[in-house]
């Protein structure tokens, strides 16, 4: 049982901001709007997947998880309404959203599918987005130089991320998904989200006119591939997802709990899970 808080970001987002926002760097900049485009999509698919699955539990079940399952449709309707207003300035600045159509249909192809498959897809990309999310909080040359307002958007995204990592999971479970399906779709999921993201920061660098710049590339390597990088920095948190009696608490959250403490005055709680 987790206790998800509903939150309201108190930052401005009706004012443009410049499109290297991240520190002056396009690689930064771009591989964060290219997440971003993927939120309000992916954020509604969550959504949907948790809220069918639990109305498949028995009622015991739904008894001790109606709070969390709250919470956690709580937090993604949030982030999602959030990134709709950060991506709407991406879209301003002629940036073009690849991704969300191409999304849209893979989801509605696979609309049929087992609610199990749905949940463990969202399962994997709740892990992805809950290592990443750590990672940003405990390296703060990620958003080094970002504009305030978008570096605590940020930040509390990535805090709510760490802290609701183990909804989809338990519920996958209760339902029966098995270890097999589970590693499957995550294998599944780790191709396409990565290929998504990539494909969107390539699109996002190119409309920059910083795609085939040396520092670009530079940047990229450092984000991703130096030692305690994005990518690299989390092949073990990733490899534990594979193993039989993985569960998503082994991973603390003390990152995020400290964030959410001491960042209260960026946001109101709107909603108790109860």
């Amino acid at each position: 049982m987790t206790d998800l808080v509903i939150r309201r970001l108190l930052i401005d987002l009706n004012t443009p901001f410049a499109k290297r926002w991240n520190g002056g760097d396009a690689f930064r900049s771009a591989f964060f709007n290219a997440l971003s485009m993927t939120f309000p999509v992916g954020e509604q698919f969550f959504i949907d997947s948790v809220r069918q699955g639990f109305k498949q539990l028995p009622a015991d079940k739904q008894a001790l998880m109606a709070s969390e399952i709250k919470g956690f449709i709580g937090q993604e309707a949030t982030h999602r309404r959030i990134h709709e207003l950060f991506n709407k300035h991406l879209a301003d600045q002629g940036l073009t959203n690849t991704f969300a159509d191409r999304a849209s249909k893979r989801i509605a192809s696979q609309a049929h599918f087992n609610i199990r498959l749905h949940l463990a897809a969202t399962a994997a990309t709740e892990h992805f987005t809950a290592i990443f999310a750590d990672w940003m909080l405990r390296h703060p040359e990620a958003l080094e130089g970002a504009e305030p307002r978008l570096k605590t958007m940020w930040l509390w995204h990535s805090a709510e991320e760490s802290e609701h990592r183990n909804t989809a999971f338990d519920l996958y479970k209760d339902l029966g998904g098995d270890q097999p399906r589970r590693l499957k779709v995550f294998r599944y999921i780790t191709v396409i989200f990565l290929t998504d993201v990539l494909r969107q920061t390539v699109r996002n660098l190119w409309h920059d006119g910083s795609l085939f710049q040396w520092r670009t590339w530079q940047s990229a390597a450092r984000f991703l591939f130096a030692k305690d990088g994005l990518l690299r920095g989390n092949l073990p948190a990733w490899k534990d997802y594979l193993r039989e009696d993985f569960h998503p608490s082994q991973h603390d959250a003390v990152s995020s709990q400290n964030w959410l403490r001491d960042n209260t005055a960026h946001f109101s709680v709107v909603g108790q899970a109860s």
